[in-house]
C-alpha cells in the first residue's frame, strides 16, 4: 500500500513528466503497478555475484 504522500509525490513526479494530472484513484493504481514491476525485476546484487559479473567483465573485455 502506498502512503497519502507517496500517492502525492507520484502525481506530482507524473505530472512532471507526462504533463498529465492523475486522480489519486489512478496515482494509486499505477503507483502500485509500478511497485510490483519493479518487486518482479529487480533483485539485489550479493557481494558474489558482483565479483562474478567483474571477473567476466575482465575475460570479455579484448572481445
Amino acid at each position: 500500500m502506498l502512503t497519502n504522500q507517496q500517492i502525492i509525490k507520484f502525481q506530482t513526479i507524473y505530472k512532471a513528466r507526462f504533463h498529465k494530472d492523475l486522480s489519486r484513484e489512478e496515482a494509486l493504481e499505477k503507483g502500485l503497478k509500478l511497485v510490483r514491476m519493479m518487486q518482479l525485476i529487480y533483485k539485489p546484487m550479493t557481494e558474489v555475484d558482483y565479483q562474478k559479473l567483474q571477473a567476466r567483465r575482465k575475460q570479455t573485455a579484448n572481445l
